[in-house]
């Protein structure tokens, strides 16, 4: 059974779609680990930054983005000739074990899935509408995932800012969360409320033995490391966090990452020699070195 895991901040900006493609890439590119990317945020950042826009929006018409899986979940009694294994976009990159379930802008109708929890409740007198929401977020991604779940070494799921409901489920649906951070106080903020949340989520799902921080990555917003601002921040994190908690490789300031994303293309493909692709591949064997800890 593969691994589960949300790339995750309350803030935006600090760099999850470019961590989770990263890492994806890597774990197959240079792991020969097989990958599934799943995009839950409707800016589809992680889509496009897998593949061109004329290709998403091929699969947009076809229907072959998450979308369709989450409306199969929310209306179930609607006969569906899909599943997850055919929303699939196989091999990004000609990248053997690379795939992506593609996004969408428009993931979900919240009036509906209002509605249909609603009439729910009604229907089973002895549940609240608190505990068949909680319920719903329990199965929302579960039930995407649980079909494919055994083809996949890693389930990377890149998670919108905030904490909407398929955040929420993608959450509750992992074993790990990493946590991107800019070393800046609006990214700790972030952080901080993400912390107090996932707490939260982890009591009232009875989630105690799972849903652990793999690790806090900091992605670098400017300057170099080794500035005083810069490590007045991380200072402030190591203070609250373990230091098994925080990956010591750190994505520096580099602007092939950042062209990366006009290629439609990860920056460990479009540009591998550069200092912040190489900085992903050592973050990668990092991350395998703490998956291997996490498990023993």
């Amino acid at each position: 059974m593969g691994l589960v895991l949300t790339t995750v901040n309350m803030k935006g900006g600090v760099g999850k779609t470019t961590l989770t493609v990263n890492l994806a890439t890597c774990l197959a590119k240079y792991y020969k680990k097989r990958v599934l990317v799943i995009d839950l945020d409707s800016q589809i950042s992680a889509t496009l930054s897998l593949i061109a826009p004329q290709e998403f929006a091929k699969l947009r018409k076809g229907r072959k983005t998450l979308s369709y899986l989450i409306d199969k979940v929310i209306q179930p009694y609607i006969k569906r000739k899909f599943s997850t294994e055919d929303m699939i976009f196989q091999g990004i990159g000609n990248i053997e074990g690379m795939d992506l379930l593609p996004g969408d802008i428009e993931l979900y109708d919240e009036y509906i899935v209002s509605e249909t929890l609603h009439k729910q409740s009604i229907a089973d007198g002895n549940l609240n509408f608190s505990q068949v929401w909680r319920e719903f977020e329990d199965l929302l991604i579960n039930s995407i995932i649980e079909p494919i779940i055994d083809d996949y070494d890693f389930i990377l799921m890149d998670c919108a800012p905030g904490y909407n409901l398929l955040t929420r489920s993608g959450i509750a649906a992992s074993d790990f969360y990493l946590l991107p951070a800019r070393p800046e106080p609006l990214s700790l903020v972030g952080i901080q409320l993400l912390e107090r949340r996932i707490a939260k989520l982890k009591k009232n799902h009875d989630l105690e033995d799972r849903l652990n921080l793999l690790g806090i990555v900091f992605i670098l917003s400017g300057g170099v490391f080794s500035g005083r601002y810069y490590q007045q921040v991380i200072q402030r994190v190591e203070q609250d966090f373990d230091i098994s908690n925080i990956f010591s490789n750190r994505i520096p300031m580099d602007v092939n990452v950042a062209k990366a994303v006009d290629t439609f293309t990860p920056a460990v493909m479009a540009t591998p020699n550069s200092p912040g692709a190489k900085a992903f591949i050592h973050l990668t064997k990092e991350f395998l070195e703490k998956i291997e800890k996490a498990k023993a």
